[in-house]
Order: C-alpha cells, then sequence, then structure tokens
C-alpha cells in the first residue's frame, strides 16, 4: 500500500510541475529522484532581486502564504530573444484552496517598466527579458509577481507527447493546415496541441479564444501528468521539462508547495481580462479600461490577501 501510494504521489509531478511546479513529496526510487533533481537544476534560472518591490515581507512558504506566479509561452528564435506571446498569472491561495488563472492578451497597451512609454505587454520581454516583464505585469495589475515560470513553446510540443498527448472539449470547428479540429472531445498529440493553442485567426474571439485554448492544454497537462501511465515515462517528462522551462522556484520552494499547497490544484479558476482593440498610429492594440483594470487588481488582490 505504501508503495501504491508513493506512486501516486510521483504521478502527480509531471503536469504539476509545468503549472506551478508543485513537485509531489516522497521519493520513488533513486532513479526517480535523480531524473527530477537533474531537471530542476537544469530549470532554475533565478533573478537578481529577492522580493518584489510590492511586498512589504518575502512571501513565507512553509506559513501557507498565498503567492503568485508569470506563467509566459516564449517563442524563441535563433537571434533573437522572442517575445512572451503566452502570458498567464496564477494567484495561489491555499486558505480558500483555490488558483486564479488570468491571461492576459499579448496586444495589451501598458507601460513598459523601465522604458518609460507605452506598448505592448508582450514586448516587454523582448526589451528586457524575464526581470522587465516580471516588473511590467506587476505595474499593470498592481500586485507583487513572486514567481516565474518561462516556458519554451517550440519545445512545449516535447512536453504534451512524454505525458502521452492531451485530451480537451473543444468548441470551435476549424482547421489549421492538415490539421482538423472538430467541436467535442478531441485527443491531440504535441504538434496538434501546438497549433490548437496557438490559432486566433479564424476565430471570432480573436485572442480570447487562443487564450481559452491555452488555458485547456495547461490545464489537460496537468490531467495527463496525473495519469497511471504517466509513472513508467519519468525520464521523458523529466526530460522535456528541464528542457524547456525556467523558473526562479527553487528544489525546496517546490517541496514546500507540494507540501503546503498540494490541494489548490483542484481548483482552477478561469478568469479574463476584457479590453477594446484599436489602432494607434497604424499598430493594433488592446486598450484596457480603467474600470475593468480596477476590477482585476480588486479580484487578484483578494485572492492574495492584500486587501
Amino acid at each position: 500500500m505504501r508503495a501504491k501510494e508513493k506512486k501516486r504521489k510521483w504521478l502527480k509531478v509531471t503536469g504539476i510541475t509545468l503549472l506551478l511546479l508543485l513537485v509531489a513529496g516522497g521519493v520513488y526510487g533513486f532513479t526517480v529522484y535523480r531524473s527530477l533533481t537533474s531537471a530542476v537544476q537544469t530549470m532554475h534560472a533565478p533573478l537578481q532581486r529577492e522580493i518584489s518591490v510590492k511586498r512589504l515581507e518575502p512571501v513565507v512558504l512553509e506559513q501557507k502564504d498565498p503567492f503568485s506566479v508569470l506563467l509566459m509561452g516564449v517563442d524563441q528564435r535563433e537571434g533573437d530573444r522572442g517575445r512572451s506571446d503566452t502570458i498567464i498569472v496564477l494567484t495561489v491561495n491555499p486558505n480558500n484552496n483555490s488558483v486564479k488563472m488570468l491571461s492576459i492578451p499579448r496586444d495589451t497597451r501598458t507601460e513598459i517598466i523601465g522604458k518609460g512609454f507605452e506598448d505592448k505587454i508582450n514586448h516587454a520581454y523582448a526589451f528586457g527579458d524575464v526581470p522587465m516583464a516580471m516588473d511590467t505585469v506587476e505595474n499593470f495589475l498592481d500586485i507583487p509577481i513572486d514567481y516565474y515560470v518561462q516556458i519554451n513553446m517550440e519545445g512545449f510540443e516535447d512536453i504534451v507527447d512524454a505525458v502521452g498527448g492531451v485530451t480537451v472539449q473543444n468548441d470551435l470547428d476549424f482547421s489549421v493546415g492538415d490539421f482538423k479540429y472538430p467541436i467535442g472531445e478531441i485527443t491531440l498529440n504535441g504538434e496538434e496541441a501546438l497549433s490548437y493553442s496557438r490559432m486566433r485567426y479564424e476565430d471570432p474571439r480573436g485572442d480570447f479564444g487562443r487564450q481559452t485554448r491555452q488555458r485547456q492544454i495547461i490545464q489537460a497537462v496537468i490531467k495527463e501528468g496525473a495519469s497511471l501511465s504517466s509513472l513508467t515515462n519519468f525520464s521523458t517528462i523529466f526530460s522535456a521539462l528541464g528542457s524547456n522551462i525556467k523558473t526562479n522556484l527553487t528544489f525546496d520552494q517546490m517541496m514546500d508547495i507540494q507540501k503546503n499547497y498540494k490541494s489548490v490544484v483542484n481548483n482552477i479558476q478561469q478568469i479574463e481580462i476584457k479590453s477594446q482593440g484599436t489602432k494607434i498610429d497604424g499598430i493594433y492594440y488592446g486598450l484596457v479600461s480603467p474600470e475593468e483594470k480596477q476590477r482585476i487588481q480588486t479580484e487578484l488582490k483578494t485572492q492574495l490577501e492584500l486587501n
């Protein structure tokens, strides 16, 4: 019975690591432990700052403090840092056992912190890498961003394939190249999932539809990562994660999150920010009204217990 319990804990590692890097407790054999620690060491990319400027005191994971994570999907090209075309903010609260997942449209116009001018929010990463992206999102939402997880979207295919593909509920009939996505439950491999999550031009909802599909894929990876079939594939999964993810979370912090926050993954609430599309000097932007920005900021501050 003890062996089965340990297996179940390790089954959660794959998908939860992608979303919050909530690494499951217990070690199922030395080989698994070695593969995991090697992947975490490869993923770890610390920042110079130790605490957000919007926090008076640092987050104490052992005390179950609410915290936030900036999840960025980056298309990295040779000779180009790329842009964070997928921007998702996760606010985690163990006291109400929930995660609020906010997608920020990449065309959202806001001040780029460190540059002194307004531009599309996804340009912050291109201008100043992870630190500028975090500072810009912090300023836009007026909440602290405690941690980040950067995913190489080209390598995201490997992560999906490593967990054996994903199943999602599609609400729009469309095609991309040779791939066809009918309405209803569909199962996708890595290449199909990446194409599914990127499509927006054929969607009448535009970027909002794309954001919905991205969140579907992330949650589907969590589900597949927790399946029984994943245990025998742990080496491939950890390798895919280590090769395509960067984060400032340490191994010890991941273990603290697993210990104190693991129940939150059962209650992931998706929220959207509304914007009005317009062109300024011939460039398309999404403008967020002060009222809408205030609404989102209030909801996230409440989730982080900052009010």
